[in-house]
């Protein structure tokens, strides 16, 4: 039996020496090619992958199917052996992680394996939700091929609400942060970064009055720097397609005045306003019917009071308490999911 074992990089060489201490007369290949975080086990041991989830450092263990010269046409033979792992009820994805210099891509792996078992097969292709995933692993000249269940997957599962319901409706109206450049630009990639890990439906930089162009322009730049270093990693960790947040410019006085309308819930975060814990039950409800949620915050100083008397809510997140500028989304959105995660699980969804 031979088995990949994944740790984190740079933990390869621990895990490999607990495994050798383990599993006495395994063949263990520390690093193959070079690569980090990877562990080749070979062993007869029927506990060897019982045994390999006891050490810590080690974070996935695969057994190896099939190991086959890294060639497109080679990887396809497999996919008879590989079929008899799934039936026509079941669905399945490919997934294949390509290191080294190759004529394909990963893509191309997934495309044309994925092809030929659903030929097999008949069973339906899921790239959310598979029953049975097909691990292609490329290392250099060689190709490992793996199957494994839906364990892989528990991080996004029908059986969890799903957080976007909310996120997907809201959108921020952040006031800007001015004075020195770098702070903008520091503020506004920790700003950028966190509207577009809760993927809203939109960021709003609302001034209240005139502004200095340049102290405008390096707060943007910022936030384009952080929404990307962001949008990066979740189009590597995320199984749909993810979208950039549309970022603009508003007067803050006419956001309030086109967003107060029909269908639109309007929140203003402020140490003024009630606890979420005084307003959450009907607050649930309203963030239940709402078309869209309009948030406000404040940067170094805080939202015109005169604003209030149009908003549906004025919360006060954390008694006592003031958010630094950068931690205001979070904190809102986490606050207001928790709430709305609550109206959900009452109505059965």
């Amino acid at each position: 039996m031979k088995f990949l074992v994944k740790t984190q990089r740079g933990m390869e060489a621990i895990a490999g020496n607990y495994i050798k201490e383990s599993l006495i007369d395994a063949n263990i290949w520390i690093s193959p090619m070079g690569y980090s975080g990877l562990v080749l086990v070979e062993t007869a041991d029927e506990r060897a992958k019982e045994k390999i989830l006891e050490i810590p450092e080690v974070e996935r263990v695969l057994g190896v199917l099939y190991e086959v010269p890294a060639k497109i046409e080679e990887i396809i033979k497999t996919a008879e052996g590989v079929a008899k792992h799934i039936s026509e009820n079941e669905t399945f994805a490919v997934k294949t992680k390509r290191r080294g210099t190759h004529d394909f891509s990963s893509i191309d792996v997934n495309v044309a394996l994925g092809a030929k078992i659903k030929e097999l097969t008949n069973a339906d292709v899921n790239l959310s939700f598979p029953d049975k995933i097909i691990y292609v692993e490329i290392i250099g000249d060689k190709a490992y091929i793996s199957v494994g269940g839906k364990e892989e997957w528990k991080k996004f599962t029908p059986e969890k609400p799903d957080a976007r319901k909310l996120f997907k409706k809201v959108s921020i109206v952040q006031m800007p942060y001015w004075g020195d450049y770098k702070a903008c630009r520091n503020f506004g990639e920790k700003i950028g970064r966190a509207a577009q890990a809760f993927e809203i439906k939109e960021l709003i930089i609302a001034p209240k009055e005139k502004i200095d162009g340049y102290e405008l322009m390096h707060f943007l730049e910022g936030i384009k720097i952080g929404q990307e270093s962001r949008y990066q990693i979740q189009r590597e960790a995320y199984p749909w397609k993810i979208e950039k947040v549309p970022v603009s410019v508003w007067d803050l006085y006419q956001v309030i005045r086109d967003k107060h309308r029909n269908k639109r819930l309007l929140i203003i975060t402020d140490p003024k306003g009630q606890t979420i814990s005084e307003v959450k039950e009907k607050l649930g409800k309203d963030l239940f019917y709402a078309r869209e949620v309009v948030v406000f915050i404040g940067s170094r100083e805080g939202i015109p009071r005169g604003l209030f008397r149009f908003a549906d809510y004025v919360i006060d997140l954390a008694p006592y308490m003031t958010f630094a500028t950068e931690h205001g989304i979070p904190a809102v959105l986490i606050a207001l999911w928790n709430v709305f995660e609550e109206e959900l699980r009452k109505r059965g969804e």
